[in-house]
């Protein structure tokens, strides 16, 4: 009996401490929101005022270091007071289940004893005193994990929608691509007056055997396809059926179903895809330009008007450029000479079955044409903020098309497309169903399927060799991942990002490297097991992607910084400050990094451990898109044309 009375003893005890533990940090989590909700750290308003004077004083140098220091604390305080309240909510839940436990243990080893109390109403009183507290306990405690949500939410909202709208005036290079939200260190970019010399200075930094099923199957499908072409494109110029190559019993032949997909040496010989071959932001072109003038026109070879705007960039394949463009009613397709600057043809994009009637709502800086073409030199396939989703061939002849669903996502799809051997990839991180999609690219079925525990993410897929395997590599909140691209397999992850993620992952020598702003910048080691060797917070990039060689890692923000970081320890090399920001992602040709500016300035200089200028060179208009190179030229398209530029 006396056990048992100790044994009780303790389990108050402990009860007793996790309730005064309960009670301290909900009333620690209700003052941290109030305190929150009366003085915001992340200091916003002190930054719009000083952004401010810079707008009136752009070459004020010791200013602009005020506002990135304070940029800088902003986003300690940001951290720090997130996990604070991260912390206090586990520990809370953690106590309520403690004392939930301690209470069960005493209930079961108390005496069921009979009380008799001689005064009735001092037994109610106790009684009305006891619920009373513990309805008021239950108050609090709801109150701070409402509070604790609140603060983490709204915290989250107010650096996402740090848009500081009284600094934006009339000239603020201020567009986004991925993402209008205009966040602290993004005004650094502000700048109305003329770019001077000094601060143009630049910076920086096969198709599988998937498709050999049964033949039925193929015929099939291929059959169905041929039926929707006759109704779901126009082309500016007469159709003709998709599969020519029949015999005369009109029969599919088998080797017009087994075809053969290109090989990495000839994706090397052209630019297929956003960020080059396999989305690394490597080319591997030689004579690649580098000096011009799109003002002057020195070095412009041609430049040519596209009809629709898009935020997508230039895809090669021989003597054929590939874009699209659209707005709210309309979704266009083109393929430009390479050679003349000329449209050889445009197919207008329409009646596709499931594609829904309105088009989505999207911020003007995403737009209805944001994802990057891809193409296998048979056919080019395109992909709209609807959803629709096409491949045509090289001739503008519509081959399928189909519509993946609504994604939900707020500023629209923008993810690119990529091939591996005869399957299109689709990283369709969308709000509702988070997926990788495999495709056929022949007949537009889908091949396989993989449902992904991710948010959305506006990243794109980027294909690597280990030399053991080839990956997908993919990141989205909270990881980056790999997946095998024959069979959506997953192959490992690594939780180790977070955020509305808008930059694809690089990689080289072994090592993968992914970012988000207002998260961390990571190089993971891929190995039988992979890990984090280094992580960092100083500089983080919310739309362009880094580009990796085997020593050197370079990285571009949105407000006009350029690091370069040692690959294997991630020490900052050097850095280098632009007055204009960069949505466009760093390009890396013959061991020089080209990098262009939201005003359309690519700066050139050397991927080394020392910042080395080659060349600052304008074309002329805005550009938010990431070049092309191929055999001596470079192709870029700013916010209204096409430039080729060579000698």
């Amino acid at each position: 009996m006396k056990a048992d009375n100790k044994n009780i003893s303790f389990w108050r005890r402990i009860a007793q401490i996790a309730g005064a533990f309960i009670f301290v940090i909900s009333i620690l989590l209700i003052v941290n929101y109030v305190q929150y909700k009366r003085i915001n750290p992340v200091e916003t308003e002190i930054i719009n005022s000083l952004v401010e004077r810079l707008n009136k004083s752009p070459e004020d140098i010791q200013l602009r270091d005020e506002i990135r220091t304070l940029d800088l604390l902003s986003r300690k305080a940001y951290f720090a007071n997130q996990w604070q309240v991260r912390t206090g909510g586990y520990l809370l839940l953690l106590s309520i289940a403690v004392l939930v436990i301690a209470m069960q243990v005493i209930l079961s080893k108390s005496d069921k004893e009979v009380i008799l109390k001689t005064k009735e109403d001092s037994f109610i009183g106790q009684k009305n005193a006891r619920l009373w507290i513990s309805v008021s306990g239950a108050i609090m405690v709801i109150m701070a994990l409402v509070f604790a949500f609140l603060t983490h939410n709204e915290m989250s909202k107010e650096f996402e929608v740090a848009v500081l709208s009284e600094t934006v005036k009339e000239g603020v290079t201020a567009n986004k691509v991925l993402d209008n939200n205009i966040v602290a260190e993004e005004i650094l970019t502000v700048d109305s007056e003329p770019i001077s010399e000094e601060n143009t200075e630049k910076i920086i930094l096969s198709k599988s055997n998937n498709v050999k099923k049964v033949e039925k199957e193929l015929l099939d499908s291929v059959k169905q396809s041929e039926r929707k072409t006759n109704d779901i494109g126009t082309v500016n110029k007469k159709q003709t059926v998709v599969s020519k190559q029949k015999s005369e019993d009109n029969k599919i032949q088998p080797e017009e179903i087994i075809e053969s997909f290109p090989t990495d040496q000839e994706i090397k010989r052209n630019h297929p895809s956003f960020r080059g071959p396999f989305g690394n932001g490597v080319s591997y072109r030689k004579n690649i330009p580098v000096a011009w003038d799109g003002i002057t026109g020195e070095n412009i070879v041609w430049k040519t008007k596209i009809p629709l705007h898009g935020y997508n960039s230039p895809i090669i394949w021989g003597d054929k450029i590939f874009l699209s463009g659209a707005n709210s009613t309309k979704r266009e397709v083109y393929c430009i000479d390479r050679k003349t600057g000329n449209i050889l043809w445009t197919v207008n994009i329409r009646n596709i079955k499931g594609s829904p009637n309105k088009a989505p709502k999207v911020t003007d800086d995403t737009g209805q044409a944001a994802p990057t073409l891809t193409t296998d030199g048979k056919r080019v396939y395109a992909i709209f903020a609807n959803a629709d989703i096409v491949a045509i061939d090289m001739e503008g002849i519509m081959v399928w098309s189909r519509n993946l669903g609504s994604t939900g996502n707020h500023y629209g799809h923008s993810s690119s497309l990529m091939l591996y051997q005869d399957i299109l990839i689709l990283q369709y991180d969308t709000k509702t169903s988070p997926k990788l999609i495999g495709l056929s690219g022949l007949t537009g079925e889908t091949l396989w399927t993989t449902p992904r525990k991710v948010k959305i993410s506006w990243a794109s897929p980027v294909i690597i060799n280990t030399g053991s395997q080839t990956e997908i590599l993919l990141v989205a909140d909270p990881d980056i991942s790999s997946y095998n691209p024959i069979n959506g397999k997953e192959n490992w992850k690594v939780n180790c990002i977070f955020g509305e993620v808008g930059p694809s992952v690089a990689y080289s020598n072994g090592i993968v490297y992914g970012v988000n702003e207002y998260a961390k910048l990571v190089a993971i080691k891929i190995d039988k097991s992979p890990k984090i060797i280094w992580e960092s917070n100083e500089y983080l990039s919310d739309v362009p992607s880094p580009v990796a060689t085997n020593n050197l890692l370079f990285m571009a923000t949105s407000y006009g910084v350029v690091v370069c970081y040692d690959a294997k320890t991630g020490e900052i090399q050097w850095e280098k400050e632009y007055t204009n920001g960069f949505y466009s992602s760093p390009i890396l040709a013959e061991g020089r990094i080209y990098l262009i500016d939201m005003t359309g300035i690519m700066h050139i200089f050397s991927a080394e451990d020392k910042f080395v200028s080659i060349g600052s060179c304008p074309i002329g208009e805005d550009c938010m898109t990431t070049p092309a190179m191929m055999d001596g030229k470079i192709y870029i398209r700013g916010n209204k044309h096409l430039f080729c530029i060579g000698k």
